[in-house]
């Protein structure tokens, strides 16, 4: 039977360093030689010089870490070696995979950068190797899409020459009191004895502890649920806003007193973007039909928040008519682009979505977010933006809409960016009823 090299020392290959696998690779480090790799160059030297444009790790906590001499080949090193070069990974005998799962225009799961990953550790993995996915995959996707990539790349067999484990990250971007050691991890391995191994890693680092599941298939289903629930949650939620603004009730005045009781859940309405909650539920959509499932509240859930940005848009442009306002090249300026607040992550944001169809009524519209890059929105939407709060004019615009509650927004009157008989509608419930004309 083969020997699991990853028993007695621990060298660790993390392949993606974004926002799941910097932050674990850097926790790993404390404890054993790690090599991250990634396929940008400009990250790794970004990383070099110890900066994390991501903010999921502090400057000093990567000055502790990061090394320039590749620590896999000396026995008893610790320290973290970034690269992009494939034969830095050579040495390793756990291989963890932490790249992004997305879903492409039409809403269905591409696993593209999942097997790049996966032919990238079939050309260094040797016999005794164990394969660690982090990236979230629907049931059977490690199995049945992943393993044959590794095996044809590498010429083994899994369980035989090498063997897989399934940790789903759960990282929350920029939440600083839930991080990477502080959430319970969820493991699983392709046999007892590799579950074994995997859990005792993580164990190693995660101070919240770990919970083996019985199989990877449970371990891939539990992770996509968690997700997919808090999904249809902020949707069931979402759609109350819009019956309770036709009844002119205040929704957040209603979550609060519903909240009195003790079992009430008090998730808030908004926009559902990211990478996990307006992503994952697809990639359970689709394995549930291929089993020949139709997932009815899943979807519904979905088309609900997906729709979400241009319901906004549409109250927004409401509210400008009965002020007498012009829609028609009205300036409307955005508060903020990224998918969540204090956080510079935009991808998959759905703020994208309201100023999509503000700009279909006609409007002009400007951004404005001191978290977000503006070199990525460019690239990512084509949109100029306003990196500086201090930059926004005064009496400029016939509307302001508070689409992310970044801590920067709260703390300023966007009624001072307002021209006569302007406007602001609160997304987020962010400022006083006093300022806001409109809210969900």
């Amino acid at each position: 039977m083969t020997t699991i090299n990853a028993q007695k020392s621990p060298k660790i290959a993390v392949i993606g360093l974004g926002y799941v696998g910097l932050p674990l690779a850097v926790e790993f480090a404390k404890h054993y030689p790690v090599a991250g790799f990634d396929i940008k160059q400009p990250r790794i030297d970004e990383l070099n010089s110890c900066k994390d444009s991501t903010l999921e790790t502090e400057e000093q906590e990567l000055k502790m870490c990061i090394t320039r001499e590749n620590p896999l080949p000396k026995s008893g090193a610790k320290g973290l070696f970034v690269t992009t070069n494939l034969k830095d990974l050579a040495d390793a005998n756990v291989y963890i995979v932490t790249v992004p799962t997305p879903t492409d225009k039409n809403n269905r799961p591409d696993l593209t950068p999942l097997v790049k990953a996966s032919e990238t550790v079939g050309k260094v993995l040797k016999e005794g190797d164990i394969v660690i996915y982090e990236s979230t995959v629907y049931p059977g996707a490690t199995e049945e899409d992943c393993v044959p990539v590794l095996e044809k790349v590498s010429g083994m067999t899994m369980n035989e020459g090498f063997f897989v484990g399934y940790s789903p990250e759960r990282i929350n971007p920029g939440d600083k009191l839930h991080t990477v050691t502080k959430i319970k991890k969820v493991t699983s391995g392709s046999t007892p004895e590799a579950a074994a191994v995997v859990n005792g890693l993580y164990l190693s680092i995660i101070e919240a502890g770990t919970h083996l599941a019985p199989s990877i298939k449970v371990a891939e289903a539990a992770k996509v649920i968690e997700n997919s629930q808090r999904d249809i949650n902020i949707a069931f939620v979402n759609e109350l806003a819009r019956i309770f603004n036709r009844m002119g009730i205040d929704t957040l005045d209603v979550l609060e007193a519903a909240s009195t009781k003790w079992n009430f859940l008090p998730f808030k309405p908004g926009l559902v973007g990211g990478h996990c909650i307006g992503v994952d539920p697809y990639y359970l959509a689709q394995k549930a039909q291929e089993v020949g499932y139709n997932p009815e509240i899943i979807l519904a859930g979905r088309r609900l928040n997906d729709n979400m940005g241009a319901y906004v848009a549409s109250e927004a442009v409401k509210l400008l008519i009965r002020n007498d306002c012009h829609v028609k090249n009205a300036k409307v300026l955005v508060l903020g682009i990224t998918f969540k607040e204090n956080c510079p992550d935009i991808r998959n944001s759905r703020v994208i979505d309201i100023i999509k169809e503000l700009q279909e009524y006609g409007c002009a519209v400007e951004i404005a977010d001191p978290w977000a890059s503006p070199e990525e929105v460019m690239h990512e939407y084509g949109l100029p933006m306003i990196h500086s709060t201090n930059s926004i004019e005064k009496n400029n615009y016939q509307a302001v809409v508070a689409a992310v509650g970044h801590n920067e927004f709260k703390a300023l009157d966007p009624r001072t960016w307002l021209t006569k008989n302007g406007i602001v509608y609160d997304v987020k419930g962010i400022y006083d009823r006093k300022i806001s004309d409109g809210r969900l």
